[in-house]
């Protein structure tokens, strides 16, 4: 008998949480199903998944901004795409792949299942964008078998504003392979922070780099991991506060893991999320976190047990946070083990399969 075939679905190839946890997925259902991969272009992403020989498709149209003649052709290309392979599953991450996709699976009596990191109606986004996401989502939530939300507050914010229904939605958290170099919180020398993300709209890397300002002169260093178009301006704002010697801009990375566990402390401020994966990395490397307190981050970081929770755009409550921990390493300790024991506790990359697999099953 053929194994059934899943089609994976999603915007953008690029290094981030989405794709991260795409990939997980691909290396770890290949095995269980004829899988494949499509995308708006090449990147990151899609050379990982040839490496492990799934076939990869790219479909030009598929771009992140809303544009009707290209969505039209995207749809058009997505339908095309599933009459020639003829998937059994469509699993659609993003939101603009989770609406095409959706939309070409209804075409063509495909079942669909779609996963939310993070909708894009969260508080935080700008009214405008909110309110066209949120009608599409709305729209586009009947045409899919199952929606996943990875965090009990997307879950929670879904309902209440009548996306999807009851016997649709689920939760399921992101989950990591539980092996990862450690870190030493509390080793002697200068504390140095990490924040990884993309410098995009998304992410509030002045609010840190203004935190840093207020740190007491020389405590901490601070390593941003990530690339995106908003990194020249968050270099000159370093310069202009006078703390440029005490950032070092990475760009992308491809050793993550082994750059947290050189560090003392995680940060993450941020305007609005889903659950991010930066943090669960973080956690899984054990380092306490200071993180900005919305959508479900407070599902990972316990305020005052493995971390700190701060609110938006307040650089003064930032650096008092990381002051205290920059000045207490038995309390960096403390709470990077804590860290670790809740990571190993609710967030592996196996409990995460247990929770999946029979949604596929089920959809299939």
């Amino acid at each position: 008998m053929r194994k059934p075939v899943l089609l994976y679905l999603i915007t953008r190839p690029d290094l981030g949480g989405a794709q991260s946890h795409v990939l997980d997925l691909i290396r770890a259902f290949r095995e269980d199903y004829e899988t494949h991969l499509a995308v708006g272009f090449a990147g990151p992403l899609t050379r990982a998944a040839q490496a492990v020989g799934v076939p990869v498709h790219l479909i030009p149209a598929l771009v992140r901004q809303i544009s009707p003649h290209l969505d039209i052709a995207a749809v058009a290309g997505l339908v095309s795409l599933f009459r020639l392979i003829q998937p059994d599953l469509v699993h659609a991450h993003s939101s603009k792949a989770g609406t095409v996709g959706r939309m070409a699976a209804k075409f063509t009596g495909i079942p669909a299942i779609f996963t939310a990191h993070g909708w894009a109606f969260s508080e935080g986004i700008r009214p405008g964008r909110r309110l066209i996401a949120l009608a599409m989502e709305q729209l586009a939530s009947g045409w899919a078998e199952r929606l996943i939300c990875v965090s009990d507050y997307d879950y929670r914010l879904a309902l209440r504003l009548h996306v999807g229904k009851p016997a649709q939605m689920c939760v399921v958290k992101y989950g990591l392979v539980a092996q990862a170099p450690a870190a030493t919180p509390d080793r002697p020398g200068t504390v140095s922070l990490a924040m990884v993300a993309r410098f995009g709209e998304q992410k509030d890397h002045a609010t840190l780099i203004r935190g840093m300002a207020h740190l007491k002169p020389g405590t901490a260093d601070l390593n941003l991991i990530g690339e995106g178009e908003r990194r020249p301006a968050c270099e000159q704002l370093a310069r202009d506060l006078g703390v440029a010697q005490h950032i070092r801009f990475w760009g992308d990375r491809l050793d993550v893991p082994e750059l947290l566990a050189d560090c003392h402390m995680f940060v993450l401020c941020t305007h609005w999320e889903g659950l991010p994966i930066s943090i669960l990395e973080a956690i899984r490397a054990g380092l306490p976190v200071v993180a900005t307190a919305v959508s479900g981050v407070p599902e990972l970081v316990g305020d005052g047990e493995t971390g700190f929770l701060i609110p938006r755009k307040d650089p003064s409550v930032l650096a008092q946070a990381l002051q205290r921990l920059i000045e207490n390493p038995r309390l960096r300790a403390e709470m990077g083990q804590q860290a670790r024991a809740r990571f190993l506790a609710h967030f592996t990359l196996d409990r995460m399969m247990q929770q999946i697999q029979p949604i596929y099953r089920e959809a299939v």
